[in-house]
């Protein structure tokens, strides 16, 4: 490794290390063989530079979260994630797909159980925002009534995602983002530990986020797999409207065609 590639590595190591800790001992050691001792201001205004960087970063894909623990302690989380989990590409709007799994493990925040599985949808609605465009073929569904379903498959919009979770969490989010339910109403539903599942896509530039059915889930998953319809629709009880939800499914732009399944449904074991 030449002398400038060195220096730009102990510059990012100087950076991203957690103050105080021995890896930031180390890396501004290793940082000062490069640099003039005046040159410590400059590297402090990089790194006062860099925790706003994560804390409007963070932001933009976590604006219910930095609601629900208030922005003081949202701004110093997104510090410590900066540290604990630097940036892995120029672009910081991919920043950030960590967060659930950290906000699980953070001890400070223990007293608020349900974070991890609101930053989970959050960030699935982040990435529905910059999922690919994508135009419904409405003539494809002329499939549906001349094809073996066991050959076919739904195409759902690009971005979409299940996320099952023990909590409320579009309720969660919508209170927060569009104002209903109550907060009252949220508070209650946390209190009663109610289960949700939430389905995440993109209708039109709009990242959209709605309740979904334990069977809705199950044929969205199976979809979102590649699997045929015939093994979708086997996943889920016999009472599930699938001509129902197969229309408001269309119209709210979740699934945008028909098209060739690429696995085809398993074998069943005769019975004796």
């Amino acid at each position: 490794m030449n002398t400038l590639a060195l220096q730009q590595q102990a510059l990012l190591d100087a950076l991203f290390a957690r103050p105080g800790s021995g890896g930031a001992t180390s890396a501004l050691l290793q940082l000062h063989a490069f640099l003039r001792p005046q040159s410590a201001r400059g590297l402090m205004a990089y790194q006062a530079n860099g925790h706003v960087l994560a804390e409007r970063s963070l932001l933009v894909a976590y604006p219910v979260i930095a609601q629900l623990i208030g922005a003081e302690s949202f701004n110093a989380l997104a510090r410590d994630f900066w540290h604990s989990h630097p940036p892995e590409h120029g672009d910081l709007a991919r920043w950030g797909d960590a967060l659930p799994a950290f906000l699980a493990t953070n001890q400070q925040l223990i007293n608020v159980p349900y974070l991890a599985d609101v930053a989970s949808v959050e960030w699935a609605l982040h990435r529905a925002a910059g999922a690919p465009d994508a135009l419904i073929d409405l003539q494809s569904f002329a499939r549906l009534s001349t094809e073996d379903p066991e050959a076919l498959t739904l195409t759902l919009v690009p971005g979409t995602a299940v996320i099952n979770s023990d909590w409320p969490v579009v309720s969660l989010i919508t209170s927060h983002t569009q104002g209903q339910p109550s907060l009252d109403e949220v508070g209650q539903r946390l209190r009663d530990r109610l289960h949700g599942t939430a389905v995440v896509w993109r209708q039109g530039l709009r990242p959209c986020i709605a309740p979904c059915s334990a069977s809705a889930a199950c044929v969205l998953q199976a979809l979102l797999a590649g699997v045929c319809l015939t093994e979708a629709l086997a996943r889920v009880d016999a009472d599930f409207d699938f001509s129902n939800w197969l229309t408001q499914s269309v119209q709210s732009g979740l699934v945008i065609g028909v098209t060739s399944a690429t696995h085809q449904p398993q074998p069943t074991e005769a019975t004796p």
